[in-house]
Formats: C-alpha cells, sequence, structure tokens
C-alpha cells in the first residue's frame, strides 16, 4: 500500500481543502515507493485509459485517493509483474467486475550472479518461475497474434527451443519489444540490438569457456557462477552505456 502520510504537510493540506491532489502532489507520494516515475509517466498511463482524475474548468488533473491507489497498483504490476498494459488493463477491469483474479506468472528472470537479480536492475520479479512456456503462452501474456510473434522470430528477436517451447525470458522480450513499439520503434529497429547481444554473450562464452571444460568438477560449477556474474555485469554495463550516450546526445 502507498504511504500517504509521509510526503510532508503539503499533501495532508491538498487533500484536506478539496480532496482531490494535483499531479505533483500525486507524483510526490508515489516516488515514496516508485522513485523513477515520472509526470509524463503519470500521463502516459492516463491516456492509456488506466486512470481517468477528474479536470477543473480551466483543464487542470485532480487526483482522489482512489486515483492515487490505482496507480500504484499499475505500477506494481508492471514493477513486479512486469505485464503489457493490454493485461493490466484486463486485469483491472476484471477486478472491478468482481472477479478473483491471479496475475500471471511467467517472464520473471533468473539469477545473474554476484547476490544481484535482474529485477533489482529493471524493476522485474525476483521469484522462480516455469523454465519454459508453451507458443499459446506466449502469445496470450504478450497481448500479440502469430502474425507479429512470426516477425519477432525472423529478426531473432524470439526463437523456439527444439521442442517448439521458449524459455521464460521470451515473454520478457515480448513484452519489452511491444512497449518499445508504443514510442514508434519497431522490431525490425531492434535487429542491432540483437546483433549487439550475441557478440556480448559470445564474449561472456569466450571468458568462461576454459573453466567448462576443466576436469575439476568444481571448476566447471565455478564456470556457471562466472556466467552469471558476467551476464550481470554486462547489462549493467551495457545500460550504463546508453544512458550516457542518451545524456550526451540530448544535451
Amino acid at each position: 500500500m502507498l504511504r500517504t502520510t509521509s510526503g510532508g504537510a503539503d499533501h495532508g493540506t491538498t487533500a484536506a481543502d478539496s480532496g482531490l491532489m494535483s499531479i505533483g502532489s500525486v507524483l510526490n507520494l508515489l516516488r515514496e515507493e516508485f522513485p523513477e516515475v515520472t509526470i509524463s509517466k503519470i500521463r502516459f498511463l492516463e491516456s492509456e485509459g488506466l486512470i481517468e482524475p477528474q479536470r477543473t474548468p480551466s483543464g487542470y488533473r485532480k487526483f482522489s485517493a482512489g486515483d492515487v491507489e490505482r496507480l500504484g497498483h499499475v505500477l506494481r504490476m508492471q514493477r513486479d509483474h512486469y505485464l503489457p498494459l493490454k493485461v493490466i488493463r484486463e486485469h483491472l477491469a476484471a477486478l472491478e467486475r468482481g472477479e478473483d483474479v491471479r496475475l500471471p506468472s511467467v517472464g520473471r528472470q533468473r539469477d545473474i550472479g554476484d547476490g544481484e537479480r535482474l529485477s533489482e536492475l529493471f524493476g522485474e520479479p525476483e521469484e522462480t518461475t516455469a523454465a519454459r512456456i508453451g507458443r499459446a503462452e506466449l502469445l496470450a501474456g504478450a497481448g500479440i497474434g502469430e502474425e507479429q510473434l512470426a516477425e519477432w522470430e525472423s529478426y531473432g528477436l524470439v526463437a523456439p527451443l527444439p521442442d517448439g517451447t521458449y524459455d521464460a525470458e521470451a515473454l520478457t522480450v515480448a513484452t519489452l519489444v511491444v512497449e518499445l513499439g508504443r514510442f514508434g520503434i519497431e522490431p525490425r529497429h531492434l535487429r542491432v540490438m540483437r546483433a549487439a547481444v550475441d557478440r556480448e554473450a559470445g564474449l561472456v562464452e569466450q571468458v568462461v569457456a576454459p573453466l567448462r571444460r576443466h576436469r575439476n568438477p568444481q571448476t566447471r560449477a565455478h564456470a556457471e557462477d562466472r556466467t552469471r556474474e558476467l551476464a550481470g555485469l554486462t547489462v549493467k554495463l551495457h545500460a550504463a552505456l546508453v544512458q550516457s550516450a542518451l545524456g550526451v546526445r540530448l544535451r
């Protein structure tokens, strides 16, 4: 639950005066639990129909306590379950109808070593889930059709395993592709990212290959730990490089 009592006297005064809050007050409340949330993010969720704040005659948004709780619920579903907005919208609609629904439990990432998880880097959940999912489950979880999935497979963004199933990360990839599409980034634009990932994975494999071939079983087991550790470091470096490049270009 969002704690609405620690945002300072201004929040209490706003709520007491009108029972409604400005978008700035809502932002301050949400940032206690969601430090990365922005006003643009709140406006985007509104444009997607996930919240419907009231408007003053002059057009300013005014949020009720219920709006804030709903926003928090949406942000948790994104952070903890990494669900696409379509699935979140359907889940909220089901709750409003009084249905007893559970959130999907696929698409979570595994440990990446050094005591860190991808969830801690990108807000994805921590609990372990099935290592494989079926094609129908992938389509439903990402909210896409066969034609879209076939296109993504042609670009190498997702790929089935030999038995026709997918590893759990495929759903995470699919939901990210969907979200990027909302900003006009098409799957064909992501081929360069796929190529970069393949090169990074090849570099990690090159480093751990001698350990994997070692006679000592303990050394071979250490190779798995080293792989996860290196994967975590490459993910963090990739993210830092992208943020640095964007920071320079947008100045």
